[in-house]
């Protein structure tokens, strides 16, 4: 079955090609700083193969931006829009209001606030929503019933952290289930180290929907991405994915477009073979 790239990490590479990320605003501060290097972005994304472009709106949030947050949600949607072809999809990142490593912070009224996003990003005209990077499965699940109220497709994506001991593969297995019971349309692992990440997609099997993973690169000395190159070894990661039944893949933190540009070996068939350990 082929397999649809989805693009790679917006931070990690803005922050490696020099644009800032301060806190608080992250990736979000190059929708009205550094336009031109975000969408040149996600151009090179597309250019390297992938097809599913997410908008920088991980943080273009209204507890962040306050009224203003609609308008700088709008900008990072038309700069995505305008910088791939029109024949790829264009799809919303709703994210945890809070922190997405830790799940304690996450407040005890999210509804409203993803409400808004979700409503502003239909509005925006996304083609989905992507509820991503949420390791509080109530507040993930609370995001996806907002995103499926609009009437778009809704996919929902869940971590385990960067040393999977946020959730078990068991625990990202129901909350998947849940989603898919709320009307998300596909389910993901993502940010999770590549190495670990097989387990969680083995959970997503048969639950009746389209599944995938886009891992983080891990620790810089696993040499899977971090600028010290590691396409090859992530492809190896990936095809133990596809093998295992995904379908939809792509990159997260540490991450780059060539290591979105090996995915296509996926559907070639050539190209590293999977690790053993």
């Amino acid at each position: 079955m082929a397999v649809t790239i989805l693009d790679g990490p917006i931070g990690t590479e803005l922050a490696a090609r020099g644009v800032p990320t301060p806190p608080g605003e992250w990736s979000a501060w190059a929708i009205t700083h550094a336009p031109a290097q975000l969408a040149a972005l996600h151009a090179e994304y597309a250019a390297a193969g992938a097809t599913v472009h997410t908008a920088n709106t991980f943080r273009a949030q209204p507890g962040v931006y306050g009224a203003d947050f609609e308008r700088i949600l709008r900008q990072a949607v038309a700069l995505a829009r305008g910088a791939v072809p029109n024949t790829h999809l264009v799809v919303g990142s709703i994210a945890p209001i809070n922190d997405c490593y830790e799940p304690w912070r996450s407040p005890p009224r999210p509804r409203p606030a993803h409400r808004q996003m979700a409503q502003a990003l239909a509005a925006a005209g996304v083609d989905r929503l992507l509820c991503e990077t949420f390791p509080h499965v109530g507040e993930g699940l609370i995001a996806v019933e907002e995103a499926v109220a609009t009437g778009l497709p809704t996919w929902a994506a869940f971590t385990a952290g960067p040393e999977g001991a946020l959730l078990s593969p068991q625990a990202l297995g129901d909350a998947a289930r849940e989603a898919v019971a709320r009307g998300a349309s596909a389910v993901l692992v993502n940010c999770v180290p590549a190495r670990l990440t097989l387990g969680y997609v083995e959970r997503l099997v048969g639950l009746g929907v389209p599944f995938g993973a886009y891992a983080n690169a891990g620790a810089v000395d696993e040499g899977v991405g971090w600028g010290e190159g590691g396409e090859d070894r992530y492809l190896a990661y990936a095809r133990r994915w596809a093998e295992a039944g995904a379908t939809l893949i792509g990159g997260c933190c540490g991450t780059t477009p060539a290591h979105i540009a090996a995915l296509q070996a996926l559907n070639t068939g050539v190209g590293a073979r999977p690790p053993r350990r």
